[in-house]
Parts: structure tokens; sequence; C-alpha cells
């Protein structure tokens, strides 16, 4: 299991319908709204490190409303 941290920033105006989609995006176990340069911050869970690039590339950022992402690995310390 790998899991990682989703930075997102959302263009105005869109952030309903692009949170929507991205609630229902598999491999996203949590969404949290935060305050800053970013918007969101989605906690995310795949089977390897290949899968959760799928994720990120192919499903998360094609969301319309998707302006930029960051990800971050997650390891345990």
């Amino acid at each position: 299991m790998v899991t990682g941290l989703v930075l997102v920033r959302l263009l105005s105006g869109k952030e309903k319908e692009t949170l929507a989609r991205i609630k229902t995006t598999k491999g996203v176990s949590h969404v949290s709204a935060v305050f800053g340069r970013w918007d969101l911050v989605l906690d995310m869970e795949t089977e390897d490190l290949p899968s959760l690039s799928h994720v990120v590339i192919e499903r998360i950022r094609s969301i319309p409303g998707i302006l930029a992402t960051e990800t971050l690995v997650t390891t345990a310390i």
C-alpha cells in the first residue's frame, strides 16, 4: 500500500462541481479544504506507486476546475 497527499489548486467558481468529482475518485480516501496557496489536500491510498501516479495524472488532473496539483508520497517515521 502506498499513501500520499495531493495538494490541489482550484479554479474559482467551479469548486462544488470539482469537489464532487474528486470525492468519487477511486484512491482518494479523504479530502480537506485548507487556506493558503492550495485549496484542498487529498489523502490518497493506492496499491503501489504506479497506481498513485495513474490516479493523479489520468484521473485527478483531468477533472475540470483543477488548476494545479503537487503530490507528496508519505512514509512511516
